[in-house]
């Protein structure tokens, strides 16, 4: 598959560099950026030295569609909604690692984006690249929306529980803590690293954009509209998510109970891995623990006290939260090896 990434001189442009310049049935062909144009690609991302030659080009559709079978846009918010028809117009498919084409309801992206979607026709031909949850429709996408980081460990987290109508869908609380990466390769006076350092910060604390998702693919599953509380927290890493999720049993559970329902859900899923052990430093989900890696703990523990259900998930922002899922879904469009390119261990200690 010959490969080209626009935008590829951020933190997901790096990670998807990373991953596909290592894929055994992939070939990036081009890769372009405006601020980066002629510069080699591994000066602006040292760690791929060695492994590329390529330079950063401007963006020309006529060279993608001349060089390229499949397109990974890497843009920010709102810089692919008018640049991806343009390449469906050629006959070239898109993964789309922004926002602008995975909510179904265009005044959505009023209420938590700030302006009106240029192209509401396409949503409904749109995918939302959770593999999980949309296996089959992936297969056959001419646009793949992949999630954001944050939906994605929430998701990940309550759709087994969801699915089975275990909890009250409108007391659903997600509480998130987020590493660095996931603002963006472009600091701002609250990601500099003197103010972030050492410190715990609620940022976004309610309407967060990433709820509109929650919500959408959990009504999906449930059948009905449901309300999630989500509030994240800026903390002093890196890479990483830790989803820690308070919810609230329509019934008395046991830990069995707990393990059917995740079991049946995920038993064959290739990058989610149930997490729950008693004893050792992670007993369960720890973002450490998935750095580099596409893969999604999920855990549990049931608190008879006050009879809720905590659910935790862990996943690394740049790999399963972005461009890991985004290969993975490349997968299975091409109908290859699903795992081809993703067979990460991570490190430890890191």
């Amino acid at each position: 598959m010959r490969i080209g990434i626009i935008g590829g001189s951020g933190y997901v442009g790096s990670e998807l560099l990373r991953l596909l310049l290592l894929h055994p049935q992939a070939e990036v062909t081009l890769v372009t950026s405006r601020q980066s144009a002629g510069e080699y690609v591994f000066n602006v991302h040292p760690n791929l030295r060695g492994l590329t030659q390529l330079k950063f080009v401007p963006l020309d559709i006529t060279e993608l569609q001349r060089n390229c079978d499949l397109i990974f846009t890497a843009t920010p918010h709102g810089g692919s909604v008018n640049l991806v028809p343009k390449l469906l117009e050629t006959g070239l498919k898109v993964i789309d690692m922004s926002a602008d084409f995975r909510l179904k309801n265009p005044t959505d992206y009023e209420k938590y984006y700030g302006w009106n979607h240029a192209h509401p026709e396409l949503l409904k031909d749109s995918v939302y690249g959770l593999p999980e949850l949309h296996r089959e429709e992936i297969k056959n996408a001419k646009i793949i929306a992949c999630p954001g980081c944050m939906a994605t460990a929430a998701i990940l987290g309550l759709a087994p529980i969801i699915k089975a109508g275990l909890v009250d869908k409108d007391k659903i609380v997600v509480d998130l803590k987020v590493g660095s990466s996931g603002g963006g390769s472009k600091p701002t006076v609250s990601s500099h690293h003197p103010e972030r350092f050492g410190g715990v910060r609620p940022y976004q604390t309610v309407g967060h954009r990433h709820t509109a998702e929650v919500e959408q693919e959990l009504a999906a599953l449930s059948g009905d509209p449901l309300k999630i509380s989500f509030t994240p927290h800026a903390v002093n890493m890196v890479r990483g998510i830790l989803a820690t999720i308070h919810t609230f049993p329509k019934q008395t559970l046991a830990n069995k109970d707990l393990w059917r329902v995740l079991r049946g859900m995920y038993g064959t899923e290739p990058f989610i891995r149930l997490v729950k052990y008693q004893k050792g430093p992670y007993q369960l989900p720890d973002p450490k623990v998935t750095l580099g890696t596409n893969f999604c703990d999920v855990g549990f523990e049931i608190d008879e006290h006050a009879n809720r259900l905590l659910l935790f998930s862990a996943i690394d922002n740049m790999t399963k939260g972005a461009a890991g899922q985004a290969v993975q879904c490349m997968n299975i469009q091409y109908g290859i090896d699903e795992t081809a390119g993703l067979k990460s261990t991570g490190f430890h200690p890191m």
